[in-house]
């Protein structure tokens, strides 16, 4: 089965990602997809496995596979758990209704830490800019100011919220360039203190519940396969050693 088709027929949630998502966006920003597709059961009793996610088809548009996305976000990755909480969702059927019920099942106390290392990520790569060119890449200065905002109010409410809300024109005139780096500095710094004190008192678990995770994907997997596939589907876009398509 090619990726597209997963993409096209097996997609159980779509949203959209980034500026939009998060209330940050102007006339100029792009619109990220970012989904979800269960790949049909049969196709994992093969050597040549689903891909784990998909590239594509469209322009700026990125899916995973249903276990593969579980994974990610047990381990509380920050991409992951937001895309599970986008205020705009394009596409949802039962078993993606089903996932976004699962939303606190992922939340842990497991995100400091992911949320904090990923931070420092882009701090350090902002630090570099600025050593090499004066200035740093201040689109990316808004957007770990914004990480950092959710962070803290994860750790201090047990919710994700993504959107920036009241705090959309601070950041704005971050990406315009319109504060000096110096008090975006001290303001990254105040907000990672904040998390830091927050997750003391967080009301989040220690581990997330990966059992009822498991649970529903196992049963899911167990309902695709007692569905009736149409071969051909199984196996379009397959080759073999030889570079034959099978039939």
């Amino acid at each position: 089965m090619r990726p597209e088709t997963l993409v096209r027929d097996h997609t159980i949630y779509a949203c959209v990602m980034g500026s939009r998502a998060f209330g940050l966006a102007t006339d100029g920003s792009d619109t990220d997809r970012r989904g979800v597709f269960l790949a049909p059961t049969p196709l994992f009793w093969r050597f040549d496995k689903p891909p784990t996610h998909v590239e594509g088809p469209a322009e700026e548009q990125f899916s995973w596979e249903l276990e593969r996305f579980c994974e990610l976000a047990l381990r509380a990755n920050p991409n992951i758990l937001e895309c599970l909480h986008s205020p705009l969702v394009e596409h949802v059927d039962d078993t993606g209704r089903e996932l976004l019920t699962l939303r606190g099942a992922f939340l842990s106390h497991q995100a400091h830490e992911t949320f904090a290392r990923y931070a420092l990520g882009q701090r350090k790569k902002l630090d570099a800019d600025v050593r090499q060119h004066g200035t740093p890449r201040w689109k990316h200065a808004m957007h770990l100011l914004r990480l950092l905002m959710s962070c803290r109010d994860l750790l201090r409410t047990g919710a994700l919220t993504i959107d920036v809300g009241d705090q959309r024109e601070p950041l704005l005139a971050v990406k315009r360039g319109e504060v000096p780096w110096p008090e975006v500095e001290s303001w990254m710094t105040r907000l990672a203190g904040e998390a830091d004190e927050a997750s003391r008192r967080s009301p989040l678990p220690a581990e997330p519940d990966r059992r009822r995770v498991e649970d529903f994907l196992v049963r899911v997997r167990r309902t695709s396969a007692l569905q009736p596939q149409p071969y051909d589907e199984l196996v379009e876009g397959v080759v073999d050693a030889r570079g034959v398509r099978q039939r």
